[in-house]
């Protein structure tokens, strides 16, 4: 049975995460429908790199997918996104060995996400406005204590008995670019909310609600805090899924269209400046 790679972009706004569920639209579920649509009675088998949660956004989700097709990969890939919504795109399709495995295969992911710094008639779905002035640089130094391979339970509602809560993140990034304040998060894998948890106390931070030294903290001292400060799904997209070779090597920019300095209100324009 041949396998295909599927690079897919989506807003999760109105899906509930990736995953199939029963009772609730989702985005896997979303292209099962479609698959179905354009090869009827066929058996197939449809895997995705990992699960984003209800209103998460992907710009390069990876899927992999086991189908009996004798259509070219690109032909593929149109005709699934004639069925698909508007919202769910298939970026690519390209045929893999089959020992290629889109979650076990992976050796990294990224997430980003999008801090506004002013109020927006438009990107709603895609940011978190934060209303005060964000002290980036405080952010950033608060960030560095984030990186290695650490306990982050107090960053997630995964149960460590359950489930190890250790992480190797390679890397927390923040940067104020056109009228966002945008994080990167690089590890090798994350643990339910924790992205958006690790935001919710950076941008604590930001503001000066919390010293610089209280991410660091987290990680030693198991707190209910971050839980409390968790950033809402909105603004956080799976950036890229990286498998051995991969280049890491990229630019941090904003996933949607930048909202320029020249249009924020007076107020807001000093976070801009801080970078």
């Amino acid at each position: 049975m041949p396998r295909f790679k599927l690079l897919v972009e989506y807003a999760g706004t109105r899906y509930s995460g990736w995953q199939i569920q029963k009772n609730a639209r989702t985005v896997q579920g979303e292209i099962d429908r479609a698959i179905r649509a354009v090869v009827p009675r066929a058996a197939f088998d449809l895997y995705g790199a990992g699960r984003t949660d209800a209103g998460v956004h992907a710009l390069a989700q990876v899927a992999h997918l086991d189908l009996h097709t004798t259509l070219a990969p690109d032909t593929l890939a149109s005709r699934l996104n004639d069925e698909l919504p508007s919202d769910i795109n298939i970026l690519t399709a390209t045929r893999v060995p089959h020992r290629f495995h889109a979650r076990h295969d992976a050796v990294a992911r990224s997430y980003l996400y999008q801090i506004a710094t002013r109020r927006t008639a438009f990107a709603k779905p895609f940011v978190w406005w934060v209303r005060e002035d964000l002290d980036v640089a405080a952010m950033r130094s608060a960030a560095q204590a984030l990186v290695g391979t650490l306990d982050f339970r107090s960053f997630t509602d995964d149960d460590p008995d359950e489930k190890s809560t250790r992480v190797a993140i390679d890397e927390v990034a923040v940067q104020a670019v056109a009228g966002f304040v945008l994080v990167r998060v690089v590890g090798s894998h994350f643990l339910w909310k924790m992205v958006r948890r690790i935001v919710g106390v950076l941008a604590e931070i930001g503001r000066g609600g919390l010293p610089v030294d209280a991410a660091g903290r987290f990680l030693h001292e198991p707190s209910r805090l971050p839980a409390r400060l968790t950033a809402p799904a909105s603004g956080l997209f799976l950036e890229r899924v990286f498998y051995e070779g991969d280049v890491r090597d990229w630019p941090l920019r904003p996933a949607t269209g930048g909202l320029s300095a020249g249009d924020l209100p007076l107020h807001s324009r000093a976070a801009v400046s801080i970078l």
